[in-house]
């Protein structure tokens, strides 16, 4: 039989527990500090030597927090703050990674997202809900697919953006990334809305349609508001994995003025190799939507894995 715990050891169970969640926790989010310390410093405290973490230290004190010397210089050069009367705060925004590049890649990430969540959840309530031939083989397949590097699809997908380029088609580069980025997320999404769908019990459907609704009303009015932290969840992940994606917008698009923020990012590095608080500034910048969105939905996104994990 299993020993109870005293109150002593369990609570030094539990602190154990805790000190080495932060512990692990400070480990994941020590790189965000030190990028955030460096895009608040001036250019003169960023090469300094010996360098300082903090820009605190005086001629007499190795660090004085009256003295501080932080500085938005960083900010202002990367959203390319420039005044302007006419505008509303003042100042207008010519930096293209606010301009052009975070734009583009809004639009890449909530087209595509919307678009996986649409597809995945059809396919995942097909495959949880009815038998077919071919049922179990078209889900093998389905899950080969995610397992297959994207590298290895690229030369074929740059090949097919050639063709579409000369073709009279109306897909410009914009459409047809958003179509590789649905292809490249949709597979995963549609396993994993079946099985927030599995975990939705039938007797709830059937209910309904004794009720006298037909089925596209139950699974509109009864299944999808079960669903819909599922359906957030595979949003929020599709969103991330195309906000972070740089393959493929490097390489797919051909006008700069279409390219996603990651390559905006890359090609601001290359302009700024001595300005780091610059490039500091710019990470930061390109972070914090996705860092936004997690916290507006964290709650639904995790209750919504745990459901997804325990009951799928």
């Amino acid at each position: 039989m299993k020993k109870n715990l005293s109150p002593f050891n369990k609570n030094i169970k539990h602190g154990l527990t805790h000190f080495s969640l932060a512990l692990i926790g400070l480990f994941c989010i020590l790189p965000i500090i030190l990028i955030g310390i460096i895009s608040l410093k001036s250019r003169m405290d960023i090469h300094r030597k010996p360098p300082v973490l903090f820009p605190c230290d005086t001629p007499t004190k190795s660090f004085d927090i009256r003295a501080c010397r932080w500085s938005l210089e960083g900010y202002q050069l990367a959203l390319g703050m420039r005044p302007d009367p006419d505008a509303l705060l003042g100042f207008r925004l010519t930096g293209n990674i606010v301009r052009i590049y975070l734009f583009n890649t809004f639009l890449y990430a909530t087209a595509a997202s919307l678009l996986v969540v649409g597809l995945a959840g059809a396919a995942g309530y097909a495959f949880s809900r009815y038998r077919f031939r071919g049922h179990k083989v078209l889900l093998t397949a389905i899950l080969a697919i995610t397992g297959v590097p994207f590298l290895t699809n690229l030369v074929g997908l740059y090949q097919m953006g050639i063709s579409i380029r000369k073709s009279a088609l109306p897909i410009d580069d914009r459409v047809f990334l958003v179509l590789v980025y649905v292809g490249l997320f949709l597979p995963l999404s549609a396993w994993i809305a079946k099985g927030f769908f599995d975990a939705i019990p039938r007797d709830m459907e059937e209910a309904a349609l004794i009720d006298g609704c037909s089925p596209f009303q139950s699974l509109i009015l009864v299944v999808t508001p079960i669903a819909a932290p599922g359906m957030i969840a595979i949003f929020l992940l599709t969103f991330v994995n195309v906000w972070n994606e740089f393959m493929a917008g490097y390489l797919l698009v051909a006008k700069n003025e279409y390219k996603p923020v990651m390559f905006g990012l890359y090609d601001f590095m290359g302009q700024n190799t001595l300005n780091l608080q610059v490039v500091a500034a710019a990470c930061i910048i390109i972070a914090l939507p996705v860092i936004l969105l997690f916290l507006l939905f964290r709650d639904r996104f995790f209750s919504a894995m745990v459901e997804g994990s325990i009951k799928g």
